[in-house]
């Protein structure tokens, strides 16, 4: 039998171990469950070529049946809809033909792929009004690593995505949850490689041929999975790097709300960016102090930071296990995929615009934004370097959003400068930044008058950056445009 080819749409959440049992001894799931113990087999190449062109390939053991299973995995939020091959297979082995992309990716040597890791799960399933619902438990075991799984996995059988999030809606009032952004799959090869550390932003998969539309789902999903990567490991151990990239994927979401603002015709981005704005803020308070231990030599100073710093972490640790803040990322990801914005009249042609089009008309804005305020840039005062700096932040962001529609060697090189340029124009602005903010941030910490403190705010120093971001603006202005 030849693999079947489809596609599914899923919503993932996470959860802990209590709201588990909680859910379960609720009367929200219909009936008792179906309680299937699986073991899966992943595989791959040496070279994890399957994985890095973002397909998987399991056998999975379901009692004695046996099922081999191909999905083209990508980022997602939440929100999974992508293409699977499915077959019944007669042993632990899978079979590579034609009927599945692997064949046309490894050619004519399947026999390099081998087994990497294996994931023993109990399923149990639930089936509701046009959702199949399942409760996860189990393990991810590579060689002598392993993780646990505990998650839920919400399918579309019937209807359309607003299905899976109201279903969403009702499991989050019962218990806590949020959004998973991780296949199984790729936990397994996570597991197989250093230890975890913070997530940067990753390269987004835009074509040539996609819309506005499409370009804009796939970026904002991008950025919600880059924040939820960074949110875990914040939350598991106060890890500063994770801290920064948090705040990096609310700015980039923020910044592309407003890259794409005429997409929409009614407040709801608004709404969602004063909200992002409101958990950037509430990160702030400790990345400032992690940033101003850095200035800081050992000894009692750094003692008083460091300590106002740990209650700084214990207060984000609440923020983000917050009501407020996981529902907040569940209305983003059912925006995202389901919002008015895709179907409103009035925003039609602009949502079937070519996306690489519409790239060059905002980067070329928001250059030319960058370029007017940082004119004259010695004689600014300190609100308008800061008002520029979050100028330059958008153009940077954009730049690397729309990358991948700029793909010709020339515009390649062109975007290298561009970008350095723009990164060290950002760097000076930042410099001067937080030397401005160190006296406020002393002071709440009552630390103003201690001799340590002159050294950060030193005004000499000021001086100095502000030339050095005039010498980087001027670099800027001359570097060439790549979208041209």
């Amino acid at each position: 039998m030849t693999a079947a080819a489809s596609e599914e749409a899923e919503l993932k959440l996470e959860l802990a171990p209590e709201s588990a049992a909680f859910l379960e001894s609720s009367s929200l799931l219909p009936g008792d469950p179906q309680i299937v113990q699986q073991y899966a087999v992943y595989f791959d190449t040496p070279a994890h070529d399957l994985s890095k062109a973002g397909l998987s390939l399991r056998v999975r053991r379901n009692g004695e049946e046996r099922i081999q299973t191909v999905k083209a995995d990508g980022p997602a939020a939440g929100m999974f809809i992508r293409p699977e091959w499915e077959r019944p297979v007669p042993g632990d082995e899978p079979i590579i033909d034609h009927t599945t992309p692997i064949l046309a990716l490894l050619g004519t040597n399947p026999a390099a792929i081998g087994p990497v890791f294996i994931v023993e799960n109990e399923r149990r399933l639930w089936r509701g009004e046009g959702v199949e619902i399942t409760l996860d438990r189990g393990r991810i075991v590579a060689g002598n690593r392993e993780t646990s799984i505990l998650e839920m996995e919400l399918e579309l059988k019937e209807g359309n995505a607003s299905t899976l999030f109201a279903m969403a809606r009702r499991i989050a009032e019962v218990a806590p949850v949020r959004i998973g952004v991780s296949s199984k799959a790729e936990r397994g090869f996570r597991l197989m490689g250093p230890a975890a550390s913070a997530t940067k932003a990753g390269r987004v998969p835009l074509a040539r041929d996609m819309t506005v539309a499409d370009s804009f789902r796939l970026i904002a999903n991008a950025c919600l999975r880059h924040f939820r990567l960074n949110e875990a490991l914040v939350l598991e151990s106060r890890d500063e790097a994770a801290l920064h990239q948090a705040r990096v994927a609310i700015r980039r979401l923020r910044s592309a709300l407003v890259l794409f603002k005429k997409l929409f015709s009614d407040e709801t981005p608004r709404r969602f960016n004063a909200e992002l704005r409101w958990l950037a803020a509430e990160l702030g308070k400790a990345r400032d102090l992690d940033v101003l231990a850095g200035h800081a030599e050992p000894g009692p100073f750094l003692d008083r930071i460091l300590t106002a710093r740990d209650e700084a972490y214990e207060a984000v640790g609440e923020v983000l296990d917050d009501a407020r803040t996981r529902r907040l990322m569940l209305d983003l990801a059912e925006w995202i995929a389901t919002g008015d914005w895709l179907c409103s009249e009035e925003c039609r042609d602009l949502r079937e615009m070519p996306a690489r089009e519409f790239a060059a008309v905002v980067l070329e804005r928001f250059r030319r934004k960058v370029k007017k305020g940082g004119k004259r840039l010695k004689k600014l005062d300190d609100h308008s370097r800061h008002e520029l700096r979050k100028t330059a932040k958008k153009l940077r962001y954009a730049a690397d959003f729309f990358s991948a529609l700029f793909p010709e060697k020339r515009e390649r090189r062109r975007r290298k400068h561009f970008v350095s340029a723009l990164e060290d124009l950002q760097d000076r602005l930042g410099a001067l930044n937080d030397l401005v903010g160190a006296p406020e941030l002393l002071a709440r910490l009552g630390l103003s008058d201690a001799p340590e403190a002159a050294g950060i705010v030193a005004g000499g120093r000021k001086a100095d950056l502000v030339d050095a971001a005039d010498e980087a603006y001027e670099t800027f202005v001359d570097a060439k445009r790549f979208w041209r």
